[in-house]
C-alpha cells in the first residue's frame, strides 16, 4: 500500500478485541446477530461478500478502500451524510478470518478499528458463522465512544445513527445470503 486513504493510528485500547467478543473498560459494547439461512453455498455466498467490502457498499454507505478485498492493515473511509453535512469514518482492519476449506462448523470476517476523524473511538466486526447444523448467522459486534465532546452532545443522534447504519449492514448481509446481486 503506497498511498494511504486516512492518516493517523488507531485510537482507542483493545485492538483486536473484537475478534474474542470482548471490549475494553468503559466503552459501550454491542453485539446483533442474525440468522440468514441454511446451508455452505448461503455462508459462502455471505464470507466472500464480507470480505469484498459488499456489506459496507450495500448499506448505501459511500465506501473508499486501499484494497479490493479485505486485508489486514488495510484502510477504508466510509461516509454518511448529504454534501457539506457529510460525516468520514475512516477506519483500519485489525484482524481477518478466512473460509476454511471443507464442510466444518466454522466463521469468516473480519474487525476494523477507528482513526482519527472518525465519530468514534472502537472496533466494529463483521462475521458470518455456519454450525454443525447448517444454520448461517451473521453477527455483528461493537465496542466504542464518542471520540470527542461534539459527537458526546449529540449522544442520541450518533446513537440512532449507529442503529441506522447496523440495520443497514444486516440488509446487505441478507442479500448476500438470497444471492442478490
Amino acid at each position: 500500500m503506497n498511498a494511504r486513504i486516512a492518516p493517523g493510528e488507531l485510537n482507542y485500547p483493545g485492538i483486536g478485541f473484537t475478534s474474542e467478543g470482548r471490549s475494553p473498560e468503559g466503552f459501550d459494547r454491542s453485539q446483533t446477530r442474525v440468522h440468514l439461512g441454511e446451508g455452505y453455498d448461503t455462508y459462502r455466498r455471505v464470507a466472500d461478500g464480507i470480505l469484498d467490502w459488499q456489506i459496507q457498499r450495500r448499506s448505501g454507505l459511500r465506501v473508499r478502500t486501499e484494497t479490493w478485498s479485505v486485508e489486514s492493515g488495510a484502510r477504508i473511509v466510509s461516509g454518511f451524510g448529504i454534501g457539506p453535512f457529510r460525516i468520514k469514518a475512516p477506519c483500519e482492519v485489525v484482524w481477518v478470518r478466512r473460509p476454511a476449506p471443507g464442510n466444518t462448523p466454522q466463521s469468516a470476517g473480519f474487525g476494523y478499528g477507528t482513526l482519527p476523524g472518525h465519530p468514534e473511538r472502537g472496533e466494529e466486526a463483521f462475521e458470518v458463522g455456519i454450525d454443525a447444523a447448517g444454520a448461517v448467522t451473521f453477527t455483528i459486534t461493537a465496542f466504542s465512544r464518542h471520540s470527542n465532546w461534539f459527537y458526546a452532545a449529540g449522544g442520541f443522534v450518533a446513537r440512532a445513527a449507529q442503529r441506522l447504519i447496523t440495520s443497514r449492514y444486516i440488509d446487505s448481509a441478507r442479500q448476500l445470503a438470497a444471492g442478490e446481486s
